[in-house]
């Protein structure tokens, strides 16, 4: 039997059980059902350089791919995703190797109630001690499979609650991961409140994880519990956001198996008024790494997330020297101010100005000895290490020249603790600029440069870049840079990594080519990172969806 007609099968059982209104054929089919999916390819033919020391290919050609189908029929709803590693592309995890139907679901939601088994996604307040979600890019897909509640008992009242198993590859082995939160939204519980400038929302988490305890030489707590509370304040144009993890004692192989207790403090403040923003972010973190596999590492099988508070950068080489979270301790602070000036102002001119001020500083903790040297080190909550780990400074002015042409002119200031960072002995000091200059020649063709250039006296030293991209839109798009490691001490070292891509849309449809020689280095998003070898080939991606 078809899938289509396999899932609508048991949507029509699930509608006598739990009783969803009868309708007419007709009714169903243009009403209550629903089928959509999507599907990506992602495939590379490598080829051997060693000037960059690429790593040996033998396949030739890896290729990650998957596909999703989501089927609704009124309150209920279902849905499978296929995934092909044949074999994963370099700088994901061997170990998705092979192909499959890791992900699968059904839900039912009747009244206040919205009942899950399956696999399922879900984050408690900003993720401290619980984030399950999918980052493709980054080979993370830590998706739960068990049963999900969520209920709302009472306007303002929101409860969910779980047990379920993690995936770890193309698997679910036996460690078990169990939550609970509440949501209490003021404004929306108490009448009178809903159209006031002061909204409060307050909550409450609570995750544990079950492992046995399969060590020969200690022992090691089976059931480890952690728990979260959190506030979210907004009045007029201020916010507030702030979150205290705890996370009882869980020797691991990313602690060296300390029986330490663990904790994470996150806040944000943000102001917002048309043409002006500002926020501020603080964050501590202690022996917070947390896992429902105590041996794992990496990306594999985590259980929460700590956010980044420095600003994601983008540009090619000021990714050369990213943040990565460190999950067993670091303080740090960042903010960022922005203004907008109007056209035919002082500072706008005749086309208007943005300009954008950020800066970020993340520290160790302070870790002092303790007697029990099983428990690690003691540290004090409000006590700033001496190490620094990660610094930046980014200044960008936003300004258009005509009704045709936008120059953003960045300056970005970097440390970085490539020690803590990567493994590698090293504090580098980068001073990179950009700019960023975008002319449209008709209404549906731009082309766009970019020049970047870094500067440092550490590492491979100074770095050059040039870009050029024509967009014909909405169809067509032609990208060619390179990246130039000019600086390095070593003559036969200053390479280029060049890039040329094209790519085309046609409606839900985009494939696109290219053929790069691409530098080793971490790939981040959020403060989550991946290594990425070096590499050298012809890269082709379709996806699609309907």
């Amino acid at each position: 039997m078809p899938i289509h007609k396999t899932i609508r099968s048991l949507a029509l059982i699930a509608t006598c059980i739990f009783g969803t209104t009868h309708h007419s054929t007709a009714q169903t089919s243009t009403d209550l059902s629903n089928l959509s999916g999507n599907f990506e390819i992602n495939t590379q033919y490598y080829r051997p350089d060693s000037a960059i020391e690429t790593v040996d290919v033998p396949e030739k050609l890896l290729s990650n791919g998957f596909f999703n189908l989501n089927y609704t029929y009124g309150k209920f709803s279902a849905g499978i995703r296929y995934e092909s590693y044949l074999n994963p592309q370099l700088g994901f995890d061997p170990a998705y190797k092979g192909s499959g139907i890791p992900y699968r679901f059904a839900s039912f939601t009747a009244d206040n109630l919205k009942v899950t088994v399956g696999n399922f996604y879900e984050q408690f307040g900003n993720g401290l001690i619980l984030r399950i979600y999918e980052e493709r890019s980054l080979g993370i897909d830590n998706t739960l499979d068990g049963i999900h509640v969520a209920y709302e008992p009472i306007k303002g009242i929101m409860l969910k609650g779980f047990v379920a198993k993690e995936r770890k590859f193309f698997e679910y082995p036996d460690p078990l991961v169990r939550g609970f939160d509440g949501d209490f939204q003021l404004n929306e519980f108490v009448k009178g409140f809903e159209d006031s400038k002061l909204r409060l929302g307050l909550g409450g988490s609570f995750v544990s994880k079950y492992q046995v305890d399969d060590s020969p030489s200690r022992i090691l707590p089976e059931n480890v519990a952690s728990w979260a509370s959190r506030i979210n304040l907004n009045y007029g144009n201020f916010a507030l956001n702030s979150e205290f993890a705890y996370k009882y004692n869980d020797p691991s192989y990313d602690n060296d198996f300390i029986y330490k207790n663990g904790e994470s403090f996150y806040t944000s403040i943000t102001y917002t008024k048309k043409g002006t923003g500002a926020r501020l972010n603080l964050k501590r973190v202690d022996n917070m790494s947390y896992r429902a596999d105590r041996n794992a590492s990496f990306n594999v099988q985590t259980i929460n997330y700590i956010p980044a508070i420095n600003k994601q950068l983008t540009y090619r080489l000021s990714t050369l020297y990213p943040f990565t979270t460190q999950l067993l301790g670091e303080m740090g602070i960042g903010g960022e101010f922005y203004k907008t000036w109007k056209p035919e102002t002082k500072m706008g001119g005749k086309h208007g100005t943005t300009i954008s001020i950020s800066g970020s500083l993340v520290n160790d903790i302070q870790r002092d000895s303790v007697e029990n040297d099983t428990l690690g080190y003691s540290s004090d909550f409000f006590a700033i290490g001496h190490k620094k780990f990660y610094n930046d400074f980014v200044l960008e002015v936003t300004k258009k020249v005509s009704p045709k042409s936008k120059f953003i002119f960045t300056y970005i200031y970097q440390f970085y603790n490539k020690k803590v960072m990567e493994g590698y002995p090293g504090l580098i000091t980068a001073h990179i600029g950009v700019v960023d200059y975008t002319y449209k020649i008709t209404k549906a063709n731009s082309i766009r440069f970019e020049l970047q250039h870094l500067l440092t006296e550490q590492d491979r030293k100074n770095w050059a870049m040039l870009l050029v991209e024509y967009s014909i839109s909405p169809k067509w798009s032609f990208a060619v840079f390179d990246e130039w490691n000019y600086g390095n001490e070593d003559p036969d070292k200053r390479f280029h990594y060049y890039n040329a891509s094209m790519a085309y849309t046609k409606g839900p449809t985009r494939i696109s080519i290219a053929y790069a020689r691409q530098r080793a280095g971490l790939l981040c998003v959020g403060g989550v990172c991946r290594l990425v070898p070096a590499s050298n080939g012809v890269n082709l991606t379709i996806s699609s969806r309907f």
